[in-house]
């Protein structure tokens, strides 16, 4: 969360223009679905949290949307995979 935070802040090593792209971004995905910036960062790092278990993710690179038409709402995710981790889980 407090990484979400500094990235919103400006606080991270992103040049201006990627922060005020990844602003716009926010404001326009708010437009779109009706959700905070916030809770797009919040869905964001927990979809970190989770596929990290399973691959390795370029996190810098990935980019997460909502997309709005007249009768449906659909989430939108690139990310991009540095390698999948080969676990092996018991059924």
């Amino acid at each position: 969360m407090l990484g979400a935070i500094m990235k919103m802040l400006g606080k991270d090593s992103k040049s201006s223009k990627d922060i005020a792209r990844e602003r716009l971004r926010l404001v326009l995905v708010h437009d779109r679905a009706s959700v905070t910036p916030q809770f797009m960062e919040v869905l964001k790092d927990d979809m970190i949290k989770v596929i990290s278990n399973y691959m390795d993710i370029n996190e810098k690179e990935m980019e997460v949307n909502f997309t709005k038409d007249e009768s449906s709402v659909a989430l939108v995710a690139n990310i991009p995979v540095n390698r999948m981790k080969h676990q092996c889980y018991d059924k």
